[in-house]
């Protein structure tokens, strides 16, 4: 009997009928009864997203999953804060914990006030935030979602967003928040097919360790696993989710809950075909954690089908599925769900939506968002004289936009209303052209209907849009009366122009105007890829159209050209705010990636113009991302960086630019130079490829954590308790700060490592702590680090599969930025030298290699193990293994596992110190996991620590390796 039932027969219950009711117990021992009294067919069901209710034992539904990434999400009007890349470049994990606090207030809110539509259940107080995957790639169309592109400052406010969610109540959640997404997710384009490759270094040291803190730290309640595959096995069935996540949990006395993505369980079978059918899919999945399944929306019918013929095929017992009702069992009960009364967030109440303190907190976020990227002689803040007359023009300057994953923002300051509310003349221009569309068929312009502004669109009357570039040749076309988007209508393929914003899923106020020969354009929406047509009797305009022969021409005239209302704008101001950004529904978002870095050339052009008409231009950027500003960069006096920051954002930015607020904010990625030819998309190995400031060698535009202050801090006397360290051991670091300047500003101290004596590819720096500091004008204040060398030294080491800090040279830096570190100390780690690598009679993973040329991560079977094989086309396919000791005599052989999945042979040889030493045969094995050892003798002549390269020619899969030290029996063939 297990204790938990042990403990249940001991208790009388305090309340309700079974013990699972009586707050008194043992959680465990609430959940065993609970989990006792279900079915077998219950217990399946609740392994769907929507859970049904189970009224017999006053079970209510339960829906896994409430987006709450910056606020509530879908759910309607709520508070929305900035980005989460915003929130990263505040560096403040105190506000990241207030923000989440506030979300899940909301959140609360919404769980006991609101009812969603029938049979959605109520709303989740299980929220899906935060998102601690890397930023490697400023393309990917999710950067708006993550915080940084460092393992440290990602997990250190993942962390805090956690805490905030979760609450601080000793037993009871507020909410249970889930990290999102797991693992190496970092690429939308085929984000369903494609491999992130990770050799050890770069998972342990990067991937991982942007999941490791609050999973150890107990804040992160469940894990979302990512549509993707690493080394070439989804996400879904990957084992590091019990070996790795579950692991470091373990200590907290909670086990996760884990959940799959949409859809992904049944992307196993198809697009991703790694499995034959759905039940032996779901059933791998479930046997490696996925406790969840979020597929096929509220038909739960589907997942309830395949998991119950798994169990008929014997491909699940009854305890893999009672393992993962537990862990939601136990997350309901935290939640406060069979104990109301004693549930301390219970009595949230609806006011708390959209309150004053929330929007107070709005608005500090969005101001601590924002980053000065350059402020050449005192540009900003804007003086008296230079804002007598200020001009705010752009795309951005009198719009915010809300994201895939934004609630309802409840009002919407802009750029334009936060400079009105000050002092002097602001003129605003969107330095957008104005036009009509003419039908060749009718003569009609592409118009709203007299009266009746939500009706279909027609080609007989006449309307002017308000054309918006967001480049790629994707427009937005706002009507120039209503101020509503025109968007293409599901039910019957028509035009509306009805929309607030571009919004959904599928984006359906996206198009294209196609130029042809003639001069005369086509309307295609780029959502269905058709073209507009009108009826000629009737003037309806339907996009049908699949052929361009078919598709309606449209005459384009131009009513208003934005650059010259621009310029009229500009004309007589003293001061050009130039508002420019993306929409982040459109050219960048999940399922697209960006194409480049680069600005929208449109806006890149009205920006110059502006500028060459008023040289007292700053822009203002607004983007879910880095962007190659470059020109801006080397011609504007000032250039100012925000996400898309919610509700308050206008009013934090107008506070920076006119000085009302100091600008706090620093960069949390690197933001490359335009002309910086960046590492192929797929290429996840950071150390190889040269991914983000740790190895990126070329000197970026903007550095990570570069952000300018509008005072003069000094750093002076960086001290060590002692220059010397055991690998074990600590130091303690200080520096001295001084405001020189007169405003009181806010410092983010950040403190770097690096390894001068590295055997191992090191870092070029590595972030190891940061601090925000407050200084009055004349204040000085000592800001100090404890540093340990096991967590902020160490490295992955391949040789022994663990964490190890070398003993030797290292460098300590304090500064402001990456790239910006006036201060540095020498520190010596002392302790015994790394031994050569052991290898005789040790079976060495292929993947555990020191360096590698031409190779691709693959998975060795199903379940788990990860091998190599040659990259398609490579000129060289090579790992190498450095430092092996071969002892000091006597003959080896060889022993090597591959699989071949084709006809005909294929060669693995080994070199040692960079001579033939043993070459073999690859046979064909008959499938890819079909894996067989063949074992030869190597050259006798080469002993001592040596370097061990291996190449590979031809189709093949190698596993592992041995170094044997005595002769044994072989015909060449010895299975596995």
């Amino acid at each position: 009997m297990s204790t938990a039932s042990a403990s249940v027969q001991q208790h009388q219950r305090a309340a309700g009928p079974h013990p699972f009711q009586d707050p008194g117990l043992p959680l465990a021992a609430r959940v065993e009864d609970l989990l006792g009294r279900l079915t077998p067919e219950e217990r399946i069901a609740l392994l769907h997203q929507y859970a049904p209710a189970v009224p017999r034992l006053g079970l209510g539904p339960f829906r896994t999953g409430t987006e709450a990434l910056h606020g509530v999400g879908w759910l309607g009007v709520a508070t929305v804060f900035p980005q989460a890349v915003g929130l990263g470049a505040t560096w403040d994990e105190e506000l990241c914990r207030e923000v989440a606090a506030a979300t899940g207030t909301e959140l609360r809110a919404f769980h006991h006030h609101r009812t969603p539509a029938a049979g959605a259940g109520r709303h989740s107080l299980q929220a899906w935030a935060p998102v601690v995957n890397l930023l490697r790639d400023p393309r990917w169309g999710r950067n708006e979602e993550g915080y940084a592109e460092d393992p440290l400052l990602t997990a250190r406010l993942g962390d805090a967003y956690c805490r905030g969610m979760a609450g601080d109540h000793p037993d009871r959640l507020r909410t249970a928040p889930i990290l999102k997404h797991f693992l190496a997710y970092n690429n939308e384009d085929d984000r369903c097919t494609t491999s992130s490759g990770l050799r050890p270094r770069v998972l342990h040291e990067y991937d991982l360790a942007a999941f490791r803190t609050g999973l150890v730290s107990g804040s992160a309640t469940g894990v979302m696993l990512a549509y993707n595959l690493v080394n070439g096995r989804p996400c879904h069935v990957s084992p590091l989710v019990e070996s790795e996540l579950r692991r470091w949990a373990a200590p907290t006395g909670h086990e996760l809950f884990v959940v799959s993505d949409a859809e992904a369980p049944s992307n196993l079978v198809d697009p991703e075909q790694y499995f034959d059918d759905h039940a032996a899919s779901h059933a791998a999945a479930l046997r490696a954690g996925v406790d969840s399944f979020t597929d096929h929306g509220e038909d739960s019918g589907v997942t309830i089908g395949r998991i119950t013929e798994a169990l008929q095929r014997g491909l699940l017992t009854g305890a893999d599925v009672d393992r993962a009702v537990r862990r939601q069992l136990s997350i309901r009960f935290r939640l406060g769900e069979f104990d109301p009364g004693l549930d301390p967030y219970a009595d949230t109440p609806w006011e708390v939506v959209d309150s004053p303190g929330h929007r107070a907190l709005a608005l500090r976020a969005a101001t601590g968002a924002v980053v000065l990227l350059k402020n050449e002689g005192g540009a900003l803040p804007l003086g008296p004289s230079a804002g007598r007359r200020i001009a705010v023009v752009g795309p951005l300057a009198d719009t915010l936009c809300e994201d895939w994953y934004s609630g309802t923002m409840p009002y919407r300051i802009t750029v334009a209303d936060g400079l009105r509310a000050g002092p002097g003349e602001v003129v605003c221009s969107e330095g957008v052209d104005r036009i009509t569309l003419t039908s060749s068929t009718t003569g009609g312009q592409l118009a709203v209907p007299d009266g009746d502004p939500d009706g279909a669109v027609h080609a007989l009357g006449s309307s002017a849009y308000d054309l918006f570039d967001w480049g790629s040749g994707v427009l937005t076309l706002r009507h120039a009366e209503n101020g509503k988007f025109l968007s293409l209508r599901d039910a019957d393929a028509s035009l509306g122009a009805d929309q607030v914003e571009p919004n959904g899923w599928d984006v359906h106020e996206t198009f294209r105007l196609e130029l042809q020969p003639d001069g005369r354009e086509l309307l295609r929406n780029v959502s269905s890829g058709r073209y507009a047509v009108v009826d000629p009797a009737s003037g309806a305009v339907t996009v049908t159209a699949t052929d361009p022969a078919e598709a309606e021409r449209w005459t384009r005239g131009v009513l208003r050209d934005g650059t010259a209302d621009a310029l009229a704008a500009v004309r007589g101001a003293d001061t050009a705010i130039v508002v420019l950004g993306n929409n982040p529904l459109i050219n960048g978002r999940e399922t697209q990636d960006r194409e480049s870095t680069a600005l929208v050339p449109e806006q890149e052009s009205l920006l110059r113009a502006v500028a060459a008409e008023c040289p007292y231009t700053v822009l203002v950027l607004m983007s879910s991302y880095p962007c190659a500003v470059d020109w801006a960069d080397r011609h504007l006096p000032a250039v100012v960086w925000t996400s898309h920051g919610g509700q308050e954002t206008g009013r934090a930015v107008a506070a920076v630019l006119r000085g009302g607020a100091e600008p706090s904010g620093r960069l949390p990625q690197t933001w490359y130079r335009a002309d910086d030819p960046l590492p192929e998309r797929l290429d996840y190995d950071i150390i190889s490829a040269g991914w983000t400031y740790q190895y990126h060698r070329a000197e970026p535009l903007y550095p990570f954590g570069h952000g300018l202050s509008y005072t003069s801090v000094s750093y002076d006397d960086l001290r060590l308790d002692s220059g010397t360290c055991a690998q074990d051991g600590t130091v303690v670091i200080s520096a001295t700060l001084t405001n020189n300047g007169p405003r009181t500003g806010r410092e983010t101290v950040q403190l770097y490592v690096r390894a001068l004596d590295a055997r191992y590819q090191a870092p070029l720096l590595k972030l190891a702590g940061y601090h925000k500091v407050t200084l009055a004008p004349g204040e000085q204040q000592i800001v100090r680090f404890e540093l340990s060398a096991a967590e902020a030294l160490a490295h992955w080491d391949v040789g022994t599969d663990a964490f190890t800090v070398d003993p030797g040279r290292y460098e300590i830096l304090v500064g402001r930025s990456a790239a910006s570190l006036p201060l540095a100390a020498p520190l010596t780690v002392t302790g015994p030298a790394p031994a050569p690598r052991a290898v005789l009679g040790r079976r060495i993973l292929a993947v555990d290699f020191d360096d590698c040329a031409g190779l691709t991560l693959v998975d060795a079977a199903r379940d788990t193990g990860d091998a190599v094989t040659p990259t398609a086309d490579a000129e060289l396919s090579a790992a190498v293994f450095r430092s092996a000791d071969l002892g000091d005599g006597g003959p080896l052989l060889l022993r090597v596992e591959v699989s071949r999945t084709g006809a005909g042979s294929a060669e693995l040889e080994l070199r040692i110190g960079g001579s033939p030493a043993a070459r073999i045969t690859v046979p064909s094995t008959g499938g890819r996991y079909a894996w067989t050892s063949v074992t030869v003798p190597v050259r006798a002549d080469l002993r001592g620590v040596q370097d061990l390269r291996f190449l590979l020619r031809g189709e093949q899969r190698f596993a592992a390796f041995t170094l044997i030290p005595e002769p044994i029996e072989s015909d060449g063939h010895a299975g596995q």
